[in-house]
């Protein structure tokens, strides 16, 4: 699955959850693709928050791993940080990633600015 994410809209995070539960539908564990929709959604929102342009949204299932990619054109590098305080809404998108995604990380493009922020699930066998 591909999706252009437009600069700075928001309506893309509902979409693109839509999208991912219907890819996820028999994919993985109980409970698996609801982990995907959150993870997806938070690296969508980073990239349409805290960057000045358009992104990109690439997703790949191989077998029971899940990867999900998003592509952006800023080339500052994203850091987990903890929230403020307990009514602090922001700054906790990549610390669930961290928390929850058997494996994730940020690279550099090869090519121009930007980089890309992924992570991967493990569904393991459907049904178990």
């Amino acid at each position: 699955m591909r999706r252009r994410l437009g600069r700075a809209d928001l309506t893309a995070v509902p979409e693109v959850r839509h999208a991912l539960r219907e890819l996820l539908r028999h994919w993985g564990r109980p409970g698996c693709a609801d982990v995907a929709e959150l993870l997806a959604s938070e690296l969508v929102t980073n990239a349409l928050i805290h960057t000045e342009s358009d992104a990109e949204l690439h997703v790949t299932l191989a077998g029971s791993t899940l990867r999900v990619e998003v592509h952006d054109h800023l080339s500052r590098l994203p850091e987990p940080v903890a929230a403020g305080g307990d009514e602090d809404t922001n700054g906790r998108g990549l610390l669930l990633v961290q928390a929850l995604a058997d494996a994730w990380g940020v690279r550099v493009q090869g090519h121009g600015p930007g980089k890309v922020v992924w992570f991967e699930l493990d569904g393991g066998p459907a049904g178990a």
